[in-house]
């Protein structure tokens, strides 16, 4: 059996957040909150490995206030296997290497054959988490991945990344931590109609500091060691959509385009 465990965050909605300007930290637990995006690709193509192979094991891991439950049950509504919510009031605040330390524990020891989380978050973007959660676990970590080949997937995982200058493909030994975008194309499919109220709480997991054992001090505002100066909400662009003929213009156009990003 295949196990894959996806590292999933719920992120502030952008047109609805909190902000506690005096410690510098977005106020979660009365947002109303969503699943980030690029982490939403990364349990779209767990779900299509899933529909591939059905002996495929998903679990949702996520670090999170305990307002988060209805989302998560609503991923198992979907089509992953167990959820996990880590919550605890000691953990708040925590920044980025203190949130990786405490997932990271939660992920040590355990057997599992890739784990999936998304490049970016829309409430932060400072994408640090996946590769530090990737340090202290000892594995292999790739970002900015657009595609992954489902058909070859094990032992090791082919994977298409792009950047800003160009798009290549790498092979990656399993175990690892891959890291998806929304460019992916992966969906996060609605829940069906007949599940919108199945009871999936059977199947929904709740982990506090009792079972992680972080001392006092160590994780929140007072164990964190990143000072944050300032912070704003990431914006996005509309990408420019052009409509070229079959022409020797429209030809001329796809050419250039394909020149400049460097695929030709």
């Amino acid at each position: 059996m295949m196990k894959i465990i996806c590292v999933v965050k719920f992120v502030p909605d952008v047109d609805n957040f909190s902000y506690d300007y005096e410690n510098h930290v977005l106020i979660r637990e009365n947002s109303r909150l969503m699943i980030n995006p690029d982490d939403a690709c990364a349990i779209g193509f767990a779900l299509e490995m899933k529909n591939r192979k059905p002996e495929v094991f998903i679990e949702a891991l996520t670090m999170a206030p305990r307002s988060v439950v209805p989302l998560m049950e609503d991923l198992l509504r979907v089509g992953v296997d167990r959820g996990t919510v880590i919550t605890d009031r000691r953990f708040a605040g925590s920044d980025t290497f203190v949130t990786s330390r405490i997932l990271g524990r939660s992920l040590s020891g355990r057997e599992f054959d890739a784990i999936l989380t998304g490049t970016h978050a829309i409430d932060g973007d400072t994408s640090h988490v996946p590769s530090q959660i990737a340090e202290i676990l000892d594995l292999n970590q790739m970002s900015g991945i657009i595609g992954i080949d489902g058909e070859c997937f094990m032992p090791s995982a082919l994977v298409e990344v792009e950047d800003e200058k160009s798009r290549r493909k790498y092979e990656i030994d399993l175990p690892a931590v891959l890291s998806l975008t929304r460019e992916s194309g992966y969906r996060l499919p609605y829940v069906r109609h007949k599940n919108l109220n199945l009871d999936v709480s059977d199947r929904l997991f709740c982990l506090d500091n009792e079972a992680l054992g972080f001392e006092e001090g160590e994780t929140g505002l007072s164990g964190s060691p990143t000072k944050v100066s300032r912070s704003y909400t990431k914006t996005y662009q509309e990408r420019e959509q052009r409509l070229v003929g079959t022409d020797q213009k429209g030809i001329d156009l796809v050419y250039d385009f394909l020149k400049e990003k460097r695929f030709v």
